[in-house]
């Protein structure tokens, strides 16, 4: 199986299903002398882990992350980082109905079609899982990014929309709540609706906006490799997810040139940023700021019909523990993976200007 790694010069390769032994990543090009704080590195992985909250899955993990090797009396020796985090609370017996079907809208059948065989035991390398090592890696990639704050929220869940602008939102509301959401009022309707969606065995989708502060001038490498196209890559990686836009996005569609051209001021900055921080693939120092759809997930706790391997109509429903809603853990992953981006352009930037 290819395409295990991201990134150029701050790479990350991960390992590990959903129900095996572990999970882990191996971690290349990260600088020496980088003071790591533990805890903070655990605290985004607890932001991620199941188990934490009435509206995610009840799967119990500590999601408690171990160092082999690139660290060294708590820095960074510039060595490849080598770390695993150990699955405890598997129950893989949930899945045997599936050995022989496939979910729809799941990894299921292209995984089957394309190997030859498949690990059905929670989708194996297909599960969301796998972004527990993401996030080791993205917190890692925070703490060299030291001036750079990278925020994500959810700003939706079903048809529930929060249309208020992140520059007028108190980002300390975000983990106040369960969701996730920067609006007190908006994250308890989106809340009530989460646990609804669940009574009735079923899966709501939603979408996160992230935003880059103290950006510097410069990230970027046109032509193929522009930093809005590298973001969204990274984005598209991240399970479920549908979609992905940046500054006005689609809405920019509908609005003139007149409109949406971003004035400067006298010091470089711009009067409106619909560019989103980024023009011509180089980021302008402005802030950069996107949104993430994710689709419902695909596992649903009610009948549905599907095929076997031969083909044949066959009934069956889901089991097990699921997220009703992604969203809310997938907002640390979110911002992992924007930080992976970041810290490889920023080593790519520094190449250049050698």
């Amino acid at each position: 199986m290819a395409g295990n790694s991201f990134g150029n010069l701050f790479k990350l390769t991960t390992f590990g299903e959903s129900h095996g032994r572990a999970l882990g990543g191996v971690i290349d090009g990260c600088p020496a002398g980088i003071e790591l704080d533990f805890d903070a590195i655990q605290r985004e992985l607890d932001r991620r882990k199941p188990g934490q909250s009435a509206i995610v899955t009840q799967r119990k993990e500590p999601d408690a992350v171990e160092f082999y090797s690139g660290i060294f009396e708590g820095k960074t020796t510039g060595t490849p980082i080598g770390f695993a985090i150990h699955n405890t609370n598997q129950k893989s017996k949930d899945y045997s109905h599936i050995k022989d079907s496939y979910r729809p809208s799941h990894a299921d059948y292209v995984y089957d079609q394309k190997y030859g065989f498949r690990d059905y035991r929670g989708g194996g390398r297909s599960s969301a899982r796998e972004t527990a090592s993401r996030v080791v890696a993205g917190a890692i990639a925070k703490q060299f990014l030291k001036e750079i704050k990278i925020t994500a929220y959810v700003s939706a869940v079903g048809d529930l929309k929060l249309d208020t602008p992140y520059t007028e939102l108190n980002f300390s509301e975000i983990e106040k709540n369960p969701v996730r959401c920067a609006d007190a009022q908006m994250a308890a309707q989106m809340e009530s609706y989460i646990k609804d969606i669940r009574k009735q065995g079923d899966t709501v989708g939603g979408v996160i906006t992230c935003v880059a502060e103290n950006v510097p001038i410069g990230l970027g490498e046109p032509v193929f490799d522009k930093l809005h196209a590298e973001i969204g890559k990274a984005m598209l990686s991240i399970n479920a997810v549908k979609g992905f836009e940046y500054g006005s996005g689609f809405a920019g569609c509908a609005m003139k040139g007149s409109e949406h051209n971003d004035q400067y001021n006298s010091d470089g900055t711009t009067k409106t940023n619909y560019s989103g921080g980024i023009q011509g693939g180089i980021s302008n120092g402005m802030d950069i700021y996107f949104n993430v759809a994710f689709k419902p997930v695909a596992t649903i706790i009610q009948p549905y019909e599907t095929i076997d391997k031969e083909g044949n109509p066959v009934t069956t429903q889901g089991k097990g523990r699921h997220d009703p809603c992604v969203v809310p853990r997938a907002v640390p992953i979110v911002e992992a993976m924007m930080a992976l981006v970041l810290a490889d352009y920023t080593l790519l930037n520094r190449t250049i200007k050698i």
